[in-house]
Order: C-alpha cells, then sequence, then structure tokens
C-alpha cells in the first residue's frame, strides 16, 4: 500500500476518536475534536497531493479516498444534529447526495468505470470541512465562554448554506455527467 492510500486509511481511523471528542465531555474536548478534524482534513489535501505528484493514483485511492471524507464529514455532521448545531433536513439533504453518488460509483465499478471527484465534488468536500472546522470552533469557544469572534456564528450560517448548494449542485453534476451509467440500468 503506497503512502498516499495509509494517509486515506488512517483519516478513516481517526473517525472515532473525532467522534468520541465530539461526544465526551471531557477538558477541551471540542478543541481535541477540532484538532482531530484538522488533522484528518489535512491528510485529504496531503493524500491527492503526493498522489499527484508521485504517480501514485490507484483505483483504490480513488474510491476510498472520498470515501474517507464522506465518512469523516458525515460523522461530524452527525454529531452537529445530535448537538443540535445543525438543522437534520440540511443533513438529510447531504447524506442523500453522499448515497446517490456512492451508488452511482457502485453501479459503475463492475463495468470497469472509475467515478473520480470532480470540480464540484472537492469544491464541496473543502467547503464542508471548513464549515464543519468553523463550527467546532464556534463550539470550544462558546464552551470556554470565550465569543472573541462574534462574526463566526454568521460566518457558519454562510458556509452551512454554501455547503448544502455546492452540494445539490455536485450531485446533479455527478448524475449528468454519468447519466450513461445509469441508461445500462434498463
Amino acid at each position: 500500500m503506497n503512502l498516499p492510500n495509509k494517509l486515506t486509511c488512517l483519516r478513516m481511523l481517526m473517525v472515532p476518536f473525532f467522534v468520541a471528542a465530539m461526544e465526551l465531555s471531557f477538558s477541551n474536548h471540542y478543541l481535541w475534536a477540532l484538532i482531530l478534524f484538522a488533522a484528518a482534513s489535512f491528510t485529504d489535501l496531503l493524500d491527492g497531493k503526493i498522489a499527484r505528484k508521485r504517480g501514485l493514483i490507484t483505483d483504490f485511492g480513488k474510491f476510498m479516498d472520498p470515501l474517507a471524507d464522506k465518512i469523516l464529514v458525515t460523522a461530524a455532521l452527525i454529531c452537529f444534529v445530535e448537538l443540535w448545531i445543525t438543522p437534520a433536513a440540511v443533513i438529510i439533504v447531504i447524506i442523500a447526495r453522499e448515497f446517490i453518488v456512492t451508488s452511482l460509483r457502485l453501479i459503475a465499478a463492475p463495468k470497469g468505470i472509475v467515478i473520480a471527484a470532480d470540480i464540484f465534488g472537492k469544491m464541496k468536500t473543502v467547503c464542508q470541512m471548513i464549515w464543519v472546522a468553523a463550527t467546532i470552533l464556534q463550539m470550544y469557544l462558546e464552551e470556554e465562554r470565550l465569543t472573541g469572534i462574534p462574526a463566526l456564528s454568521g460566518l457558519n450560517l454562510v458556509l452551512m448554506w454554501a455547503t448544502l448548494l455546492l452540494t445539490i449542485v455536485s450531485g446533479i453534476n455527478y448524475l449528468w455527467k454519468n447519466r450513461s451509467v445509469l441508461n445500462d440500468m434498463k
């Protein structure tokens, strides 16, 4: 297994620790959640750069990298719903898009078609990760009663809506670009 794929697997292994930091109440638990989420998100940036630079792009990476992103972000979003941070309807749309795109990839795979992340999917992922990190930062500041960034709440709202918009646009784009995979199902 090459280094980019190891980083992808590491990102997946970090998820339970991240969720524990979000859910368990201990000193600075949101700060630890933020650190873990940021580190896991950084592995996403790093694995792609290394894979492209060293010519280590594999079908495993094309499949597992987006899946690792989905697991990480979905875990955070589910925590947000449980903690009453984000409306469930927003999370349902985001998760539904993830199921649709993942199902499309599963339908294409036996046909030898690998559906890699495109620019809209990457923009959606970056926006999601920034939104999640900013929201956890806000949670940490509020828990510590440090309200030094009053605009953070407004920024998080903008990031949530931007994420939702990019989620919908990228989902439609994946379906449109790969409609031939769906047409073959008839």
